[in-house]
């Protein structure tokens, strides 16, 4: 399984993502999920995968075999226009990958699905975030639903809902996805560290901070016992059930 979240803030874009795809008591694997490509003052573009590791290498290998090879150059995502275009052109490719997987056709819940996070600016546009579905539609992140989350989320959703603010700086978004992390971590054997973090700054058109968090990650540990500590105070402090 896997957990990957986008948040878009006033700030700009924040992209954190695990780091396991299969879990079991002899049988854990380790593959990146987040993906970047840059053209240094025109576009930065961040894509993070969930789903059938076959299905979303697939994916990540033709669109970077595309943006490689300039006769290929009209169908690649250094070529777009705009993140809207982007995100049909990703979403496209999901589908031509899982076609050749599964010729019969693709149903959400077939053995091939897989899903993606795809955010990031085009000079000319403003920061975009999207959720692209396995049949290759997709969704755009609003004022309204401000972040999006694939994978196992009903863990570390709660927190975000609850604590998330357009306004909030970098660094306290990534707080709160570390907290939302660390909440599916102890709830699901099946996501697992490192966890990959990523900033984006508006209008900068470049790669921001990049940060790859281990177990041993002094930060991510204080954050882990502080929310589990504050989480016993807080249920203690609340008032006791009448019985009577």
């Amino acid at each position: 399984m896997t957990y990957c979240v986008g948040l878009k803030t006033d700030s700009g874009l924040v992209f954190m993502s695990d780091t396991r795809t299969n879990a079991g008591v002899d049988n854990i694997s380790t593959f990146g999920k987040m993906y970047t490509w840059d053209v240094p003052g025109e576009r930065h573009i961040v894509l993070m995968t969930a789903g059938n590791l076959a299905t979303t290498q697939t994916v990540v290998s033709l669109l970077e075999e595309r943006a490689k090879a300039p006769e290929d150059r009209s169908s690649s995502l250094l070529e777009t226009n705009s993140m809207f275009q982007t995100a049909q052109l990703v979403g496209n490719t999901v589908k031509e990958a899982i076609a050749s997987s599964a010729p019969a056709g693709q149903k959400a819940d077939a053995a091939f699905n897989a899903t993606f996070i795809l955010g990031g600016q085009i000079k000319g546009g403003e920061p975009r975030l999207f959720l692209i579905y396995p049949e290759g539609n997709f969704v755009e992140a609003s004022k309204d639903t401000p972040f999006f989350q694939i994978g196992e989320h009903k863990y570390g959703k709660p927190i975000l809902v609850r604590a998330y603010d357009a306004g909030m700086s970098f660094a306290e978004a990534a707080k709160l996805l570390l907290v939302s992390f660390d909440s599916t971590l102890k709830s699901n054997l099946t996501v697992g560290l490192p966890l990959d973090l990523q900033f984006y700054q508006a209008d900068s058109f470049k790669t921001g901070l990049q940060r790859r968090i281990e177990a041993d990650d002094p930060y991510y540990r204080d954050i882990s016992e502080g929310w589990s500590l504050a989480l016993k105070t807080a249920f203690g402090s609340l008032p006791p059930f009448p019985d009577r």
